[in-house]
This record gives structure tokens, C-alpha cells and sequence, in this order.
């Protein structure tokens, strides 16, 4: 089945065009010509290099031996040139897929391709990413000093170049190369077989043995043969002390100084025999193992860039009016080639099984086992067969091109969706849009899905939203709601024009749940503290269909989407502010595909911005908490959204925060999302307790989200934990930026407010203006001190002497740089009082905390209560 029309594509090449594998086996043949001829015009030419140091190709090599390598490469090109267009032809049963090369996707096309033959992909995990990159790129180098040689040995005598010093470079390149792979591969060998990390323990097979097996071979074999072929120049009398910048090759020859010549001279050719054994090993297997990634990948990799946003699935016809008789992916030709390129160009890594949280926590799904058991389908069917991906157990059986011949339902319907495999693959894999494609058949043909999902597709059909609860309900998060100036909440009506600037979408948990409303209010405060102009559609507002279209209902999702779109268009609607990621995406990147194309920005976004320009006023937001944020995958791996909450966060004063060891692009799922939200989950750890226990082991006393299903789903994991809100609060980012606003002016309300308030004049000190924590350089006098809202005398002036670490002579520093009450120090940032000391002391304002210690001296004076009561370690004495 095929839901794109792109005649362009390689499945609609048609009888008589010349088709992909063909380009395979005329470049194999080619190759393989080009090999035969570079043996033959020597021995026509005779051109010899007469410099002294130079290095003679197949020296010590007799004919019939060299007759047999150009004759044995040869047909060895040519056989795996046909192996890798029967791999093609398996591309080719694909249905069609937009990846045509333009000059708009150009430059993104190159810089996917170099960011991947770079390495720079795999060197997100530093030590397999700079083992791997010393044996590719070490055998790169030494693929091309052996192509160097050879052309050197073709070119006419006044045209040779590899002599000299140009050759003992040459000489001192290859041995580093030389050096460089075969360490490389020697550390692969450790990593596959001694330190054994779980991603790699559980796949490893016969496959890796011969291809490591073969590598190593190459490596060692290549020095066996250098170091014999010097020994037997200077056993027949030659000085090859020129050789000495074969600096691994060179001082191996001495070690068998005084050895016969003759026995050199068997064990140099047997070497060198065994060097080109292992060579031929190397390409018989290339196109039957894992080492095919070497050409599949770097294709893979120019084709990332698609026709689509990062977070939308593929987009399918509308399902009421279209001819299509099937829908989703259930056989091998319901992918397209690029999803069949996929199982090729998988290099078996596992980085994709690491990162899975239904895997993570004892779920069926393991993300490179659907990449393989399709290629495993695609192989088994084929015409001819070829074979699998990785060798795979002999009792497996493959009887048909069914895709769930080796996929369960189990294993699909354990997904979240996350994209933590996609964003992770060094090869640019896509493997959520297979899942997501078979989900699309198990839900629209089979009606196989979980029980409890049924209930949410009703809801959504019938009352439109997944909670199942009455529409007329859905503005009741708006009654009583306190706005600043007596301001209410605008609901609009669909036959009324639209005139506010933004429409604030809500969605329905922002709508029904009870922790989320809470999300809703505090939003719409924050909005009307910032003076933003804002309506929401109340009970004209239904789902997005994001769980619908997730779960693989298509025919939910465009039922719920197009009223949705006719009604936005028609009302005039440009800007749309959500809270939910899911509906972000879908309103974002989805409904476009429908028609529907709007300005979307996330609350998250919204918040950045308006602190940015000053229109949300957060100069006495306060909480002295240390916060953890919780990145939604909807929000970042799916729109690369995730400095803007984080920045929302830093804008509060006091606030420490500590990330999760696992977070932004390889953060990991609460485990809501791909319609998760409304299946139970049975099997293993609940992913949202395996986060929540995360959270928590930061020591956080706060966890921020910025999505209404990580709202719940972490809330419910802390809880399940044991552990109340009073100890740890869980709540969106709106609300925490909300309490902390409310909290500063709480304490700016009280009496003596001036004791714990920030400077209202900045903060300024010699050398410098701006306020706390924003000095920058600026001339100024040391008679310039620091200027507040009433005049300090000396009477004014604390005893800083009360503070840990702070001396007479530091005291005295202090003062002249105009800092003399406590309440100066807990305003200042780190960096200031750091500014105003001599570098040795610089360490002592962080490390004893004197910003800590001064703000509980001044909450101490506001008690009414003598601050040398709260000094630390005696200080006070």
C-alpha cells in the first residue's frame, strides 16, 4: 500500500528503465575491468622507478602468483557487485518515497553525509564512536596509500612520484594508518568479547567474528608482510636503513637480522599471501554481513532529510474518499525503499535498544529487533534470497512476506513513541515510522489493539476528547478564575470573528484532568499579567487526534482534525498557543497535511519570549528550591525544543537547578506518549516510575514539566514512590514560574519587605554597573558605592565579621567597594563579590556560601531577632 505519489521513486521504475541494482553490477564490472588492466599495462609498459629509495610493487612475488590476485580480485568485485544488487533489487519491492535530490535539500543532504562519514554521529558515545573511527578511517588511509602505490606503478618513468622523501612519507603515513586500524580493531574485539556491554553482548554473532576476524588479519598480515620485505632486502645486501620511517615495519626487520634468505623470502611471500587472504575474505563477506553498512549507511545517511517536519508521521489520503483498499504496513512492500534501505544500512549497534524506556524496563520491544526481523522478512522473500541482516538461529522459520511473520503486536503496541531511537541512530535509521505504519494496520484492518484503547477511541469519537467527559465542561477551568484587573477569560464563538491575537488552545487535559486545569489557570494569570490578548473556544474546542492518529487510528484522526481545521480557517485564526506538546506537534506539523497551517508556538516558547522582552515581569520571582526539568519528547526529540523551558526555569531567582543524568536529546519518556496515556501497562516497571525515581534522585524538592501527560504521569511516580507533594512538588512549568512570582511578592508585601527584596537601584561596584550577577565593565571611581533607595551612613552597616569566612580585612574590602549590610551580599551574585577580592580568595564566596549565610542573617532581622543567633560554626565569637 502505498500513501505518496512519487513517480520519481525507485519502486516506479517500470520495464526497459534502468533501475538502481543495475547501476550496482555496472560499477562492480567496471571496477573489476579497471583491476585487470592495471595488471596487464605493466607488464606491456615495463616502466621501472630507478631512485634508490623507492619501493618495487610485488617484489619478491612470483608470476604465477600475480596472475592469480588480478585474476581472483577481479571475479571477486564482479560477484559482489551481483550480491549487492540482489540486496537492491529486495529496495526496489518498496513502495514509493520522496527523496529526490533538489537544490533546495542539496546542502542539507551533503551536510547529513558528512556529519556521517565524520563520525560525528557515533561520537555521541566517545569511546565506540573513536574506536570505530580509527578503523574506518585507518582503513580509508590505507585503502588509499594502496591505491597511491598502484598508480605510482602505472605512470611512465619521468612521472613517478613515490621516491624520496615523498616515499618515506608515504611510508610514515601508511604505518600510522596501519597502526591506527589495527588498534581500533583489537579494541572492538575487547569491547564485543571481554568488556561485553549489554547492547552488543546480546547480539553478537558468527558475523562478527568474520568480519573482526578478517580486519585483524588485515592488519597484522599487513605488517607481517612490510617487516619480511625489508628483512629480505637487507639480507640480499641492499641498505635499507631509508625504510626506517616504516616505523612499525622497520624495526619488526631487525628483529630477524642474520636469518637465511631464502627462509625470508618463503615467509615474506607467505605473508603477503596471507595479507591478500584475508583480503579476499574481506570482500567475499562484505555484501553477505554487517560490514555492508560501509556503503549502505553513508547512503542511508545522504537520504535522512525527508519531505516532512521531524515530528509528523507519513501522511495518508483522506480515508473517506480514497480508493486504497488496505492501510498501514503488514508485508515487506508496504514500506517504502528508503524504510527497506533501512534494514541494510543498520550497523547493529544497539544505541537504539539502550535508549528504548519499553525495553529499559522489561517491555517486549527492542527497537534494532524491528529493524532486523524486517530485514529478516525482506531477505527470506526475496528473488533471489539473500541474506538476513545478521545471521540469525536456525529454527527461525520465514513462510511468507508478512511483517508479522517475526513482529508481534506486543512488541508494537509496547512503543511510547518517544523518537529516543531515531535521535540516537548514528545511521539516521527511522524506525518509529515503521512501527507507527504497522500500528496503522493493526488498528484500521484488524481492529487489534489494546482493550482499554477501544474506550479511548469511543471517547474521542463520541465526546470528542479521550477522557470521555461532557464538552460543555470543558471551559469550566475558567469559573472564578482571579485575572489580574477583573479581567475574564474570552470565549469565543465559531460563527464569531476572531479578533484576539492568539488563540490559547487548550486541549483536553488542560481541560478535564484535574491536575492539568491547574496548568490551564495558571497560564492564563501569567498571560494576563503580561497583557497578552488571548481567547479560547471552550466547548468548540475538541481533540487534536494526536492518540488517535499515534495509536494508528487514521480514520479517528482525520475525523477529529478536519472539523477542527474548517472551523479554525473559517474563524480567521493565525496564532495558536498550546500547553500540550502533542497538540503542539499536531497543530505544528500535522495539520498542515489537512489543509490547516498556522503560527503555533508551545507555552513553554511563549513564556521565553515574553520574560525576554520584559512584558512578563519575573524581577521578584523567588523560590529558594533546587528544580529538576523533565523534557518532553513531543517538545524535544520531536521539535528540538528544549532551551526555551529550561531558560523559563532560570529566570527565577534562588533557584538551584540539577538536571537528570538523563536528559534533553537523550532524555528519557514518562511514557505516555504514542497513545500510552490510555493502555495499561502490565509487563515490568512502569516507565513513569523508572523516571520519577530518576527525578528524585536528583534531590530536587521540585520537578518541572512542560507537558500535561509528563504532569500526570510523574506525579503519579513520585507518589508511587512514597513520596508526598510536600516533599516534592511535580507540576508544569507555568506553575512553578507562577509560585515564584507570587512567592517574591508575598515577601514584598510584608513590613519589612526592603530586608528581603532585591535592589531597587542596580547593584554597583567599582569598575563596574549593571546589577547582581549582570556587572559589566564600566569606569568608575572608588568613591562610587553602592547607591539604594534610602542613604547608608555608617550607622547603616552590619557586622559582615558574622559571615564564615569573611574577616576584618575582607570585611574592609567589602566596604570599600560599597557592600556593608547583609542584604547587599544576599542581592549580590557570586561573581560579584568575586569581582570586588583578590583571586585568592575567590573560592571562599561559593564554597562558604556568604550569599547562603547573608540571606539567613536578613530573614533573621526580619524575625526581629539578633543575627549573630543564626551565625555558622561560632562565627559570632
Amino acid at each position: 500500500m502505498s500513501t505518496q505519489d512519487d513517480t520519481s521513486a525507485v519502486a516506479a521504475s517500470g520495464p526497459g528503465r534502468f533501475k538502481p541494482h543495475q547501476l550496482a553490477i555496472v560499477l562492480g564490472i567496471g571496477i573489476a575491468l579497471f583491476t585487470v588492466m592495471s595488471g596487464i599495462i605493466p607488464l606491456i609498459t615495463d616502466w621501472h622507478n630507478d631512485n634508490a629509495i623507492h619501493r618495487e610493487v610485488f617484489v619478491n612475488i612470483p608470476g604465477p602468483i600475480k596472475i592469480a590476485f588480478y585474476t581472483v580480485i577481479p571475479v571477486l568485485l564482479v560477484w559482489g557487485a551481483f550480491q549487492f544488487a540482489n540486496r537492491m533489487k529486495n529496495w526496489e519491492r518498496g513502495a514509493p518515497a520522496k527523496r529526490r535530490t533538489t537544490p533546495k535539500n542539496a546542502k542539507k543532504r551533503a551536510e547529513d553525509y558528512r556529519a556521517g562519514v565524520y563520525m560525528q554521529t557515533l561520537l555521541r558515545d566517545s569511546a565506540a564512536g573513536l574506536m570505530h573511527s580509527m578503523i574506518y578511517f585507518g582503513f580509508l588511509v590505507l585503502m588509499g596509500v594502496t591505491t597511491i602505490l598502484e598508480i605510482d606503478h602505472q605512470l611512465p618513468e619521468e612521472l613517478k612520484f613515490l621516491h624520496g622523501r615523498t616515499y618515506q612519507a608515504y611510508a610514515f603515513v601508511g604505518d600510522a594508518a596501519g597502526l591506527v586500524f589495527t588498534v581500533g580493531v583489537i579494541w572492538a574485539i575487547v569491547r564485543r568479547y571481554i568488556q561485553r556491554p549489554y547492547r552488543i553482548r546480546i547480539k553478537s554473532k558468527a558475523d562478527h567474528v568474520l568480519a573482526l576476524g578478517s580486519l585483524l588479519g588485515i592488519g597484522i598480515t599487513g605488517f607481517a608482510a612490510e617487516m619480511y620485505r625489508i628483512a629480505v632486502g637487507t639480507a640480499s645486501g641492499e641498505d635499507m636503513s631509508w625504510e626506517r620511517y616504516s616505523f612499525i615495519g622497520y624495526p619488526l626487520s631487525q628483529l630477524v637480522d642474520g636469518v637465511d634468505l631464502d627462509r625470508l623470502e618463503l615467509i615474506h611471500q607467505i605473508s603477503w599471501g596471507l595479507h591478500v587472504g584475508f583480503f579476499v575474505l574481506f570482500l567475499a563477506i562484505l555484501p553477505m554481513t554487517m560490514l555492508r553498512h560501509m556503503f549502505t549507511s553513508p547512503l542511508n545517511m545522504y537520504l535522512r532529510d525527508k519531505d516532512r517536519p521531524k515530528g509528523a508521521m507519513k501522511p495518508m489520503p483522506n480515508l473517506m474518499e480514497t480508493e486504497l483498499e488496505s492501510f498501514g504496513a503488514s508485508v515487506v512492500e508496504d514500506f517504502t525503499w528508503k524504510q527497506l534501505l533501512d534494514t541494510d544500512a543498520c550497523t547493529m549497534c544497539g544505541r537504539c535498544t539502550s535508549v528504548c524506556p519499553a525495553h529499559a524496563t522489561g517491555k517486549p520491544l527492542d527497537p534494532r529487533e524491528i529493524v532486523l526481523k524486517t530485514g529478516e522478512v525482506m531477505a527470506a522473500t526475496g528473488n533471489p534470497q539473500v541474506s538476513p541482516p545478521l545471521a540469525t538461529d536456525a529454527e527461525i522459520t520465514i513462510g511468507a512476506n508478512s511483517l508479522f511473520e517475526r513482529i508481534t503486536p506486543d512488541e508494537i503496541w509496547a512503543c511510547t513513541s518517544c523518537k529516543a531511537c531515531d535521535e540516537i541512530c548514528p545511521v539516521n535509521i527511522e524506525i518509529l515510522d515503521k512501527i507507527l505504519d504497522m500500528r496503522r494496520y493493526l488498528s484500521l484492518m484488524e481492529s487489534n489493539f489494546p482493550n482499554e484503547l477501544g474506550n479511548a477511541y469511543r471517547a474521542m469519537e463520541n465526546q470528542g476528547n479521550p477522557w470521555g467527559m461532557n464538552q460543555g465542561e470543558r471551559g469550566d477551568w475558567a469559573d472564578d478564575l482571579d485575572l489580574e484587573n477583573g479581567q475574564t477569560v474570552s470565549v469565543v464563538d465559531p460563527g464569531e470573528p476572531f479578533e484576539a491575537e492568539y488563540l490559547y488552545w487548550v486541549g483536553c487535559a488542560g481541560s478535564f484532568d484535574d491536575k492539568n486545569k491547574k496548568v490551564t489557570q495558571a497560564m492564563a494569570k501569567l498571560l494576563s499579567r503580561a497583557g497578552i490578548d488571548v481567547a479560547v473556544l471552550g466547548p468548540s474546542e475538541m481533540c487534536t487526534g494526536d492518540s488517535a492518529r499515534r495509536s494508528g487510528n487514521e480514520y479517528l484522526f482525520q475525523m477529529l482534525a478536519m472539523p477542527n481545521i474548517e472551523m479554525l480557517d473559517g474563524m480567521g485564526v493565525k496564532k495558536i498557543i498550546t500547553q500540550c506538546p502533542h497538540c503542539f506537534n499536531t497543530l505544528m506539523n500535522e495539520y498542515p497535511q489537512l489543509g490547516g497551517n498556522y503560527e503555533v508556538v508551545h507555552h513553554t516558547q511563549l513564556l521565553e519570549s515574553l520574560i525576554e522582552a520584559g512584558r512578563l515581569d519575573v524581577s521578584q520571582a523567588t523560590l529558594e528550591e533546587r528544580i529538576t526539568y523533565h523534557d518532553s519528547c513531543y517538545l524535544g526529540r520531536h521539535n528540538d525544543v528544549y532551551v526555551a523551558p529550561r531558560k523559563v526555569v532560570g529566570s527565577i531567582k534562588g533557584i538551584e537547578i540539577v538536571e537528570m543524568q538523563r536528559n534533553g536529546t537523550t532524555g528519557m519518556c514518562c511514557g505516555a506518549g504514542g497513545a500510552r496515556m490510555w493502555m495499561e501497562e502490565d509487563i515490568g516497571v512502569k516507565v513513569n516510575d523508572e523516571r520519577a525515581l530518576e527525578a528524585l534522585s536528583t534531590g530536587a524538592s521540585r520537578v518541572a514539566t512542560a507537558c500535561p501527560f509528563c504532569y500526570i504521569m510523574l506525579d503519579d511516580g513520585v507518589k508511587a514512590a512514597g513520596v508526598e507533594e510536600d516533599d516534592v512538588k511535580v507540576a508544569d512549568l507555568a506553575i512553578h514560574l507562577l509560585d515564584a512570582i507570587e512567592n517574591g511578592e508575598a515577601q514584598m508585601a510584608l513590613p519589612d519587605a526592603h530586608l528581603n527584596s532585591p535592589l531597587e537601584t542596580p547593584l554597583r561596584v567599582p569598575g563596574f554597573s549593571g546589577g547582581a550577577g549582570t556587572a559589566t565593565l564600566e569606569p568608575t571611581t572608588e568613591s562610587e558605592v553602592v547607591t539604594e533607595t534610602h542613604e547608608i551612613s555608617g550607622d547603616d552597616s552590619d557586622d559582615l565579621k558574622l559571615l564564615v569566612g569573611i574577616g576584618p580585612a575582607i570585611e574592609e574590602i567589602l566596604n570599600n567597594g560599597g557592600i556593608r549590610t547583609f542584604r547587599q551580599v544576599a542581592n549580590a551574585s557570586v561573581e560579584t563579590l568575586q569581582d570586588l577580592l583578590p583571586d585568592l580568595h575567590d573560592g571562599r564566596v561559593e564554597r562558604e556560601d556568604w550569599v547562603g549565610q547573608a540571606r539567613e542573617m536578613v530573614e533573621a532581622i526580619r524575625r526581629g531577632e539578633d543575627p549573630a543567633s543564626v551565625a555558622r560554626d561560632d562565627q559570632a565569637t
